[in-house]
This record gives C-alpha cells, sequence and structure tokens, in this order.
C-alpha cells in the first residue's frame, strides 16, 4: 500500500507541539509525544522535523503570530497624532484578557532560546518585527527600547501572577517617548 496524501500532516505536528508545551512544557515535548498528541505515526514528526530544535521552531513561529496579530489589527500606528504610549498598553492589555494560557506559551516557547540556540534567530525575529512596526511612529532605537520594555512588562505579569496594569504600561512607555514624562 502507497503513502496516504496528507498535505495537513505538518500543521496538525506543529499544532500538537504547542499543546503539549501548552500542557507539559519544554521538558515533556518530544517527537513520540506530539506524535501521539496529533495522532500520526512517530515517523512523521521525524520526517516533517528532523530534531526537536526544528519543532520549536515552527512552534514558536507560529506561537509568536499571537502578539503580531493584535498589533496587526490595531488602529495605533494609522494616526501619528495619536498617543503611542496609551495605544501600545492598550494593546498588551487586549492580549492579556485574551486567553492567558496562549501568553504564557507564547513567552515559555521564547524563553526557551536561552537553552536553545536554534530559537534564538525565531526569537530576534519576533523582536525586530515588532520594532519595525513601530518605527513607523518613532526612531530605530527608541522602537528596540520599547519591545524591552513590553517584554519586561509581560514578563513581570506572568512571573509574578499578577494583574496586568495597563495605565502603569502606559505611564513607563511614554517615559521613553517623551524624556521626563
Amino acid at each position: 500500500m502507497g503513502r496516504r496524501y496528507d498535505p495537513e500532516r505538518r500543521q496538525r505536528i506543529i499544532d500538537a507541539a504547542i499543546r503539549v508545551v501548552g500542557a507539559k512544557g519544554i521538558a515533556g515535548l518530544s517527537h513520540r509525544s506530539v506524535a501521539a498528541e496529533a495522532d500520526v505515526p512517530l515517523g512523521s514528526t521525524t520526517y516533517h522535523f528532523k530534531t526537536l530544535d526544528e519543532l520549536l521552531v515552527a512552534a514558536l513561529r507560529q506561537s509568536n503570530e499571537g502578539f503580531a496579530k493584535v498589533m496587526a489589527a490595531s488602529d495605533v500606528f494609522e494616526d501619528p497624532a495619536a498617543d503611542l504610549a496609551a495605544g501600545l498598553a492598550r494593546l498588551l492589555g487586549e492580549w492579556f484578557a485574551g486567553e492567558r494560557s496562549g501568553v504564557e506559551l507564547e513567552y515559555e516557547l521564547y524563553l526557551a532560546a536561552l537553552r536553545r540556540p536554534a530559537l534564538r534567530p525565531v526569537a530576534a525575529e519576533w523582536c525586530q518585527g515588532l520594532a519595525d512596526v513601530l518605527v513607523l511612529r518613532t526612531d530605530a532605537v527608541t522602537a528596540c527600547a520599547l519591545v524591552a520594555l513590553m517584554d519586561g512588562i509581560s514578563l513581570q505579569v506572568l512571573l509574578t501572577g499578577g494583574e496586568y496594569d495597563e495605565e502603569y504600561a502606559r505611564c513607563m512607555l511614554a517615559r521613553l517617548l517623551v524624556p521626563g514624562a
């Protein structure tokens, strides 16, 4: 019997990897656990992703789309007179108002780059992609600083289990945009 054509299999494997990491963390990820979650033969996972790092790169790229979609759907960058700090703080609030486990998963995959060098270029792409959008409203150095601050605020919320404080975020972002604010 010939091989069954399954054009969605690669995507199902990526989706399964994201679910495994969401449920068990990076440590719970293996070709075997992903194959079981995706309901595909073990050989399918290794055919599409030779290493776990390749699979994690694909999962990180896909999960990075969460905040990118929030940014793309925003009108923050359309009006040059609009308050950028308030708009960015609102975007972070919208992101946190969604499914918190999704935000946690994005950061878990993002922070996996600390131990897995193969993920670093994807993490850097994400940061640069956000900075590229912010450059529409500010200079490149400030854009990178805004990304770093938004990352820091997000990590503090996630790691402390605290609530996102939009006014605090707005105030801190404004300080980068208007010295002395």
